[in-house]
């Protein structure tokens, strides 16, 4: 019977060995699974945009719900607001992409994926699945410009709008900023040490930091250089190009309830933008988390949940 046992054990190390051998990111894989259905969310598709669309969306929800539509940063995707989908759990009707280009949406080797070309990206996914009711938008990092962009072109399609640490101002000068504007790509993973530096540059929260196992850190490794080439067009464009400041030129545009969200301890989006943000959209309501790096959406889940309600919750004159 031990002798049973112990095959047994050897034939299931054998089996996980393999998988992991074939598949080294299936344990992100897996915990992200979790992650979704705790959220009560679903996988699908969508053709939007000319581009298939994979997002996540609320299990059940009522007909009359709101529609929030969640957007990511750079070489971020739709796992990024996993744990605030859980926090806003039952109230919305919550619809979560990966943008074109990223994730597990389709990436054509031709198309542009700057700010402008994501903002009629994301105008059409709402149009796709919100045909008839405007929706909240939230965007982070390079997803709030591409929101600010959106709601200021497309005011039809999106009710209320937060950016939470969003791209799209000069802001001050900081090491990742400066790094941006002389050509690199701050972000960019290669080996295990720049792996850390990019997991340290984005959280400052030492609890929220994600722990990553080996395998899945090489299987992560080995993404991101598959990835380098992408990432530094995508980089090019929206961090030093003419487009790079445009959400925050056309952001006097914005009509709509507002949410501008920080960390104060953000080191990618300096925290400065907040205010030239504020000043371009003088409606808005701000928020500034102390002890919170770039992930507010993850450090600071529960604040930021309390922020969204207040924002989805509250009249226009509210504001």
């Amino acid at each position: 019977m031990l002798a049973w046992g112990l095959a047994l054990v050897l034939v299931v190390a054998l089996a996980t060995a393999i998988a992991l051998w074939r598949d080294p990111l299936l344990p992100i894989r897996l915990e992200y699974a979790r992650q979704r259905r705790a959220a009560g969310l679903v996988p699908a598709q969508i053709e939007a945009a000319g581009h298939r669309w994979a997002y996540a969306t609320s299990a059940q929800f009522k007909a009359d719900a709101p529609v929030v539509v969640m957007i990511h940063g750079f070489t971020g995707s739709k796992e990024n607001w996993y744990p605030l989908a859980r926090a806003l759990r039952g109230r919305y009707r919550l619809l979560i992409p990966d943008l074109p280009g990223w994730g597990e949406s389709e990436r054509k080797p031709d198309a542009v994926y700057g700010f402008p070309e994501q903002a009629a990206h994301v105008a059409a996914f709402i149009a796709a699945l919100s045909p008839d009711v405007p929706v909240v938008l939230l965007g982070h990092s390079m997803g709030g410009g591409i929101a600010a962009l959106a709601a200021a072109r497309h005011p039809g399609r999106i009710a209320k709008l937060g950016l939470l640490d969003a791209a799209g101002v000069r802001f001050a000068d900081n090491p990742f900023g400066l790094d941006v504007l002389s050509g690199n790509n701050p972000f960019a993973v290669h080996d295990a040490a720049s792996l850390r530096r990019y997991v340290d540059s984005v959280f400052f929260d030492e609890p929220s930091k994600p722990w990553i196992p080996w395998p899945a850190s090489w299987g992560l490794i080995r993404q991101r250089i598959r990835d380098a080439d992408f990432e530094q067009a995508v980089m090019d464009r929206i961090g030093r190009s003419e487009e790079s400041l445009l959400p925050g030129e056309e952001a006097v545009h914005i009509r709509q309830p507002t949410l501008l969200l920080w960390g104060r301890q953000d080191a990618v989006i300096d925290p400065s933008a907040l205010e030239l943000y504020a000043q371009r959209i003088p409606q808005a309501r701000k928020l500034l988390l102390d002890g919170c790096g770039h992930m507010s959406l993850i450090e600071r889940v529960d604040a930021v949940a309390e922020a969204v309600v207040t924002l989805i919750e509250s009249n226009p004159t509210t504001q």
